[in-house]
This record gives structure tokens, C-alpha cells and sequence, in this order.
């Protein structure tokens, strides 16, 4: 059998304690050995017959033979009571082996003698037993060596026990001194012992190998453990449970989580039953190396095998399933754990009350939270941390602040991330100030800050922008990383020199995230980088950025393409030519790409057209055509509304005749756009072609068009300016006979054209149907009406709408007050006139 190196080892570092679920019958007394007493043949027949029975002794034969009393007596058997044990026998049980009982005084005097050395370093070990030779037999000489304490006693003991007639070679002997080397750390003495074994003709069994792999177990010798147990299973030797058990218990307490798997693959190889405590060190090493499947598998299997698992490892398994997103199989583990009966620790409560937060599932942390308090599972610092940032996302900053002045109170604020996650309320409250005095207090406690409290730091002077204070908390953060700090704080940083037009420094801060090895653009931080690319002009750098992005096969984003469509569209030549040769500009093949990948993704679409309304809105109509050619040339049509928001930005810039061709071009490609028809009547209208206007307004009607009520309200304005009141008619039997949806502003410029046509009566009849619709009536409404009842000389009626006015209460302006008094002024009712 291949043996342990001769080499000399040097014990690495202190030994790990052991586990109290790991048994070490690898370690035990001989009695692991035991043979029948009474075979003067087998090597374990080392009892004196003269002996006397001990104590111990009767009371197991009178059990047994108790039992075979009652074997065959049925279920009705009479079954005799325990017998009463006296202080005086119960002390002798318990001491008689103290006293020479078990295995004879001489034995005791045998091993008080070798222990009585340890005192004189110059004893001669012959010359201390030298009254015990022939006294002792072989099976009484491993009973003194297995009751020494120093390894020094034993290893002189046993180099006299082999000078005895009665001794031999034997496993047992060989199996006490490992198993005492072992305890006291001498593994190179236990090696040593091992190889003297296999010298003597002693084949070592399954204990014997168990006790030396739980040496190199207890003093982190792992190599030589994993080396040893390769030889051990080449003889096709199986050590016990126990002796696999303490084995991963020590390649777990040195974060081997690697090696313990494997050794639980050869265990099961092995044919080893596991135990409780194996499937709590496995489990837990699973999901220490991500394996979370096959940690929950695992933890089935102990289940069915009726294991109760313990709150540690219920705990695992929940963290590690709230950290991969899976919050249901949390929450069902949870829910099991408490069916068990088993209280949750405040790490498993943390765990859950995370996930919540994650899942914004706030009610249930706040029920969660009350259940801990109901079952006085007293909440730690981590826990009101956790709570604190629920109170602050759900907007109850009272209760944050209350919350964090009790930690104060009963001296549980010593965490940084309590400090930092008060901090993080405040300024989602929008107080930068005591965001930064709550962060003051926790440097003036002598709480030392991390990235965490800088990061935080850093987001306060960000939001108050404080250009130099957010300078050096970065540079302090990048010198507490020895680098760059995260992508969240350089995109921090990035965003606030672009907000305040530090464009200089931002290029300089691109540089440099650039530049540095290894340092990794996120999503958010690309997407400003990008933003920067783009407002500074800077094409080519733009490009690149993406294509390092394609090239690391990240997902790019809808914002990023925006961005780089819209660079494309604002670098385009500064003169753009009527022909259509002026959209195959620069930069029109690479937005033709851009626009190819945005179309391709979820709500690609409507993300351009909206790009397009804003570019419009803010007046960059060259900007927006562009990008709308380009969708056109790609055969893909924007949204109506942003062919819409561009015609009528052309209708404000007078440029009439770019709306008549953006109109006609849409209509040509996709035709039956109502939204467009009304922008291009609106159009029209601000450009003073109210005629045109009308026509393009009829034909809408004629092909059952969607008529907006804006658009006629703006239509009939101008065909009212310009005294083409039958028009105005004609539009308004034509949204009655169609029963087109008239809100209020467009009753009012029915109203009013027919007030300055002089068809008071068709006036009248316009707010009376206003009124049956159950249109409201607006403060312009009454004042038409007052004027068209004072024109007809109806001044009573004018009087009923100014009551009416006042009854629903709506604010009597200047203007109303001046009718009135016009109206009774004409009517020659001077004293009414003066009350008003």
C-alpha cells in the first residue's frame, strides 16, 4: 500500500476545530476492535479470567438477560421496572473505572505511572514500568496507551510495550498512537508510525487509515489527505462516515468548496451512507460554487431520506435562491422551514426582507417584519438597515429618520451601510445636506468608510454639483480602489460635467475609462458615453464605441441607438439639397445600419418616431426629415404623430412648401394617415392658406377621415378671419350630420362665427345643442353667448348666462364685467350699471 512521504511537512497554520456533529470512531479507544474474550487464539484475548466482573458489566448482563426473558412472551409480557439506583451506586457507576474496576487497579496504576513522567523530563520509561513487566497483558498495554495525554509519554510507553513477551504486532496498537500524534499536531511522527506498520507486517484496516486522513484533515493538510485517501480506496479500503465527515468539514472551513464536491462523488462511489451532517457540509459548498440546482436536488434527497435539515442550511439555500432570482422557491423553502417548526435566524429574515425589496414587493417586507416581531426574533443592525431603504423607496421618510434614531438609541449603529442606506433616503427625498451631515457622523464615530459610504458621498456632491467636492471624493475613491472606482460612480461623474458644460473634463474622464485595463463599460455608462460622443460630434470615436460593444457581444441598447441615429442625423452636410440625393448624405449608410438594428428590436419603431417628434419640437426639422427619409428609403413608415409634429413645425416656420411635399410623400407611401391630413390642414391655416385648408379638410370628410376637433377649430378660426362664413357651415353640418366628437373650444368658434356672420339664431342653437350634449360650458362660452343675447337685443338673456356663470361658479374675469356693463349701459339702466 503506497505510504505517507518521508519528506518533512511543517504543519500549516493552527488546526481547525472540530465539528460536534462529527463523530471519530477512527479515533476511538481499541474497543473498535473488539474479538470474543474468551479465544485464547485471537490477539484480543488479553482479559484475565481471575478478573472480577465490573459494575458496569453486571448491570449489561442482567439487561440482557432480561431480554431474552421477554423474547418469547408475546406483546403481554410483564416488563420489569428500572431498578432504583442508590447515590452510593450511581457514584460507583460512574467512577468505577476510576478505581480499578474496569480494568483491574493495576491497569490504573499502569497509567498513572507513564503519565507521572510527563514531570521528569529525564525519566527512563524502563525504569517507571519496571514493576509492571509481565504484569500487563497486550490487550491491558493498549488500554494504558490509549489513556495517555502527551504524545512524548506515549510514544516511550509504546517503545517499551514492544520490548514485552506478550506483545505483537498489531493494528490496534498502531491506530491509539496515530489517533494521540494526530491529536497534538505531529503528523510527521504519525507518518512515521504508519510506515513502521506496514514495515511490521500489520495490514492497516479502514479505522487505521481513517485516523491518519483525519490528522492531515485537523492541521490543513489537504494535499496529502487528498494523496493518502487515493491510496487508501486503491486497497478498496472505505473509511466510515465520520472519518469522510470530518474530511469536508476541513476542505470546507478552508474554502475548498471545490474539493469537497469531489470527495462527495467518491463517498457515493464509495458506497459511504451519508448523514445529517454530510448533506449540511455538501449543501452548503454547493451553493457556495454556484451549483444552486444541484444544491436544492440535493437537499430533496435529505429530505426523503426523513433528515431534518437545520435553520443553517435552510438559511443557505434561501439567500442563494433570492440571489439568482428565484424568490419563489425562497419563499416555498421559507414557508417549509417554519411547517418544521423551526425559527428563522436574523440572516434568513435579511434574506427575505432583500428579496422583497427587490421585488418592490414591499407589503410583504412590512408583514415579514411584523411575523419577526410576533415570534421575538429580535431584528439586528442589517435588518433595520434593510427596512430603513424600504421606507425610503416607498416615499415614508418620517419613518426612515424614526427608524434610524432608534439604532442610535439602543448602540446598534456601528454598520456603514445603515449610515449609508440613511443617506440614500435623504437624498431620495432631495436634502443633500443631511444626506452629507449623516455620512459626517458615521467618520466622526470612527467608522471606517468603503467604496459603499463614497459611492454615497460622491452622489451628494453630484446632486448639489459641486464640481470640486465631487472631484476629490473620486479621486479618494479611486485611491481606496487603487483605480477606477465602478461604472455607477464614473457614470456619476460623466453625467455631471455634461449637465454643467464641462465638456473639456469629460473628454478627459472618457480617456481615461478608456484607457484603463480592465475596467468594463455597463449599459448606463456606454449609453453616456455615447450621449457624449454625440453632442460633442465625434463620429468616428462613436463607432468604435459601438463596435467594441458588438465585438464583446453585449446587447445594445435602444437609448444607444437613438443616440448614434441622432448623431448621424445632426452631422449630416450643413445645406441639404431639395433632390433626394441629399439623403444619401454623410453618415446616411451607417444611420441606415442604425436604424436597421433599432427596427429589429421591441418598440425599435416607435422609439425613432418619437426621436423624430422631439428633433421637430425643438425645432431641428432638417435633423428629423432626415431620419424620416431614411426610415422611407428602408420602406418602414414612423408613427403618424411624428409626420404630424414635423409638417406642423414646418406650418410655424412658413416653410409651406416642405410641408406640401413631406405631406404628399407620406400620403404617397402610406396613405389614409388622418393625423397627417389634419397637421397639413393646420399647416395650411398658419401659413395663411385658409382656402386650401378647407378643401383638404372636405375631401377628409368625404373619405370618412378622422377630423380633429383642433384642427377644425383652427380651420374655422381662419375661415372666420378671412369672412368665408359659409364655410364655416358647411364644416359645422358636416361634424353635426357625421357626429364628429366637438369638445368645448370648438363649440366656442362655432359660437363666435356665427356671432361675427350675424346668424344669431344659428348662435343660439349651436349652445343649445352644446348644452344637450353635455359639453361644459367655459367662462369663453358665456361671454359669446352674453354678446350674441346683447346684439340681438335680448338683455334678459344675457343676465340669465351672467347667473348662470356665477352658479357654476367659475371666475368672472374683466372682460365679462365690461359686457355687462356695455349691455346695461345701452339698455339705459344706469343704477343696475353702477352695481356692477
Amino acid at each position: 500500500m503506497a505510504a505517507a512521504p518521508h519528506s518533512h511537512h511543517t504543519p500549516v497554520g493552527a488546526a481547525a476545530a472540530t465539528s460536534a456533529a462529527v463523530s471519530m470512531p477512527c479515533c476511538s479507544s481499541a474497543s473498535c476492535y473488539d474479538d470474543k474474550d474468551g479465544d485464547p487464539s485471537s490477539s484480543w484475548s488479553l482479559s484475565s479470567p481471575r478478573r472480577r466482573q465490573p459494575y458496569r458489566r453486571l448491570l449489561r448482563d442482567e439487561a440482557q438477560r432480561l431480554r431474552r426473558a421477554r423474547r418469547s412472551q408475546g406483546p403481554g409480557a410483564d416488563t420489569p421496572r428500572w431498578v432504583r439506583r442508590t447515590t452510593d451506586q450511581m457514584a460507583r457507576y460512574i467512577e468505577d473505572d476510576r478505581a480499578g474496576h474496569v480494568y483491574g487497579r493495576h491497569v490504573v496504576a499502569a497509567v498513572r505511572a507513564v503519565r507521572a513522567t510527563a514531570s521528569r523530563p529525564s525519566a527512563d520509561m524502563r525504569q517507571a514500568m519496571a514493576s509492571f513487566v509481565t504484569r500487563l497483558t497486550f490487550r491491558e498495554m493498549c488500554v494504558v496507551l490509549r489513556e495517555q495525554r502527551g504524545w512524548r509519554q506515549a510514544r516511550d510507553f509504546f517503545a517499551w510495550m514492544k520490548l514485552q513477551l506478550c506483545y505483537e504486532p498489531s493494528v490496534v496498537a498502531y491506530t491509539v498512537l496515530l489517533r494521540l500524534y494526530g491529536r497534538v499536531g505531529k503528523v510527521k511522527l504519525a507518518e512515521e508510525t504508519f510506515l513502521e506498520m506496514l514495515q511490521v507486517g500489520c495490514e492497516p484496516d479502514a479505522v487505521a487509515c481513517g485516523t491518519l486522513l483525519c490528522a492531515y484533515a485537523r492541521w490543513g493538510r489537504h494535499e496529502d489527505m487528498m494523496l493518502f485517501y487515493s491510496a487508501v480506496r486503491g486497497r478498496g479500503l472505505v473509511p466510515p462516515i465520520s472519518v469522510y465527515n470530518y474530511m469536508i468539514s476541513s476542505l470546507q472551513k478552508q474554502k475548498l468548496h471545490g474539493k469537497v464536491i469531489h470527495v462527495w462523488k467518491q463517498m457515493l462511489e464509495a458506497g459511504a451512507p451519508p448523514n445529517q451532517f454530510t448533506y449540511t457540509v455538501v449543501i452548503g459548498s454547493l451553493v457556495k460554487e454556484d451549483l444552486l440546482e444541484e444544491a436544492v436536488d440535493l437537499f430533496g434527497e435529505m429530505r426523503r431520506r426523513r433528515f431534518v435539515p437545520e435553520e443553517a442550511t435552510y438559511s443557505l439555500l434561501i439567500s442563494a435562491s433570492s440571489r439568482h432570482g428565484k424568490g419563489e422557491q425562497a419563499l416555498r423553502l421559507f414557508e417549509e422551514m417554519k411547517g418544521q417548526g423551526i425559527a428563522p435566524s436574523n440572516y434568513t429574515c435579511a434574506s427575505l426582507l432583500a428579496l422583497h425589496c427587490k421585488n418592490e414587493d414591499y407589503p410583504k417586507a412590512l408583514a415579514l417584519f411584523s411575523d419577526m416581531e410576533s415570534s421575538k426574533v429580535i431584528p439586528d443592525e442589517v435588518i433595520y438597515g434593510i427596512l430603513i431603504r424600504i421606507y425610503g423607496k416607498l416615499g415614508l421618510y418620517e419613518e426612515a429618520r424614526q427608524t434610524f434614531g432608534e439604532i442610535e438609541k439602543a448602540g446598534l449603529l456601528n454598520d456603514e451601510q445603515t449610515y449609508v442606506a440613511m443617506a440614500q433616503v435623504h437624498l431620495n427625498a432631495g436634502d443633500c445636506d443631511r444626506a452629507l451631515e449623516v455620512l459626517e457622523s458615521m467618520k466622526t464615530r470612527g467608522v471606517k468608510p468603503s467604496r459603499f459610504s463614497y459611492s454615497a458621498l460622491l452622489r451628494c456632491h453630484v446632486a448639489k454639483e459641486d464640481v470640486v467636492a465631487a472631484e476629490d471624493t473620486f479621486r479618494a475613491l479611486s485611491q481606496s480602489q487603487h483605480g477606477l472606482p465602478d461604472a455607477f460612480c464614473c457614470n456619476d461623474m460623466l453625467r455631471l460635467y455634461m449637465r454643467l458644460g464641462r465638456l473639456d473634463k469629460a473628454r478627459a474622464l472618457v480617456s481615461v475609462l478608456l484607457r484603463e485595463d480592465g475596467f468594463q463599460l455597463d449599459e448606463n455608462l456606454s449609453t453616456t458615453v455615447m450621449e457624449f460622443y454625440c453632442k460633442s460630434g465625434m463620429v468616428e470615436d462613436a463607432e468604435k464605441l459601438l463596435e467594441d460593444i458588438q465585438r464583446n457581444r453585449k446587447p445594445v441598447k435602444v437609448p444607444t441607438l437613438l443616440l448614434l441615429v441622432e448623431m448621424y442625423a445632426r452631422n449630416r452636410p450643413s445645406v441639404v439639397l431639395e433632390e433626394r440625393s441629399s439623403s444619401r448624405a454623410l453618415g446616411s449608410s451607417a444611420a441606415s445600419v442604425a436604424l436597421n438594428s433599432l427596427l429589429d428590436m421591441p418598440g425599435g419603431l416607435s422609439s425613432v418616431s418619437l426621436l423624430i417628434s422631439r428633433l421637430a419640437r425643438e425645432g431641428s426639422t432638417d435633423e428629423a426629415r432626415f431620419i424620416y427619409d431614411q426610415l422611407t428609403e428602408l420602406g418602414t413608415k414612423p408613427d403618424d404623430s411624428a409626420v404630424a409634429t414635423l409638417i406642423v413645425q414646418y406650418g410655424q416656420a412658413k416653410q409651406l412648401e416642405r410641408a406640401q411635399e413631406l405631406f404628399d410623400s407620406a400620403s404617397a407611401s402610406f396613405p389614409d394617415g388622418a393625423l397627417v391630413c389634419n397637421a397639413m390642414v393646420d399647416a395650411f391655416c398658419k401659413c395663411g392658406r385658409a382656402e386650401d385648408a378647407y378643401h383638404l379638410f372636405m375631401e377628409m370628410a368625404d373619405q370618412g377621415s378622422y377630423r380633429n376637433a383642433v384642427t377644425a377649430s383652427i380651420l374655422v378660426t381662419h375661415l372666420t378671419k378671412h369672412g368665408k362664413f359659409q364655410e364655416v357651415e358647411n364644416i359645422m353640418h358636416g361634424c353635426f350630420r357625421d357626429e364628429v366628437q366637438l369638445d368645448t373650444a370648438l363649440y366656442n368658434t362655432f359660437i363666435k362665427s356665427m356671432l361675427e356672420s350675424g346668424k344669431l339664431h344659428s348662435a343660439v342653437s349651436i349652445y343649445d345643442r352644446m348644452v344637450s350634449s353635455g359639453v361644459s360650458q367655459s367662462m369663453q362660452t358665456f361671454n359669446t353667448m352674453i354678446s350674441v343675447y346683447g346684439k340681438g337685443g335680448k338683455l334678459d338673456k344675457a343676465v340669465e348666462m351672467f347667473a348662470a356663470a356665477q352658479e357654476l361658479g367659475l371666475p368672472i374675469d374683466e372682460k365679462m364685467y365690461t359686457n355687462m356693463l356695455s349691455l346695461y349701459g345701452k339698455a339705459g339702466q344706469a343704477g343696475i350699471k353702477r352695481r356692477l
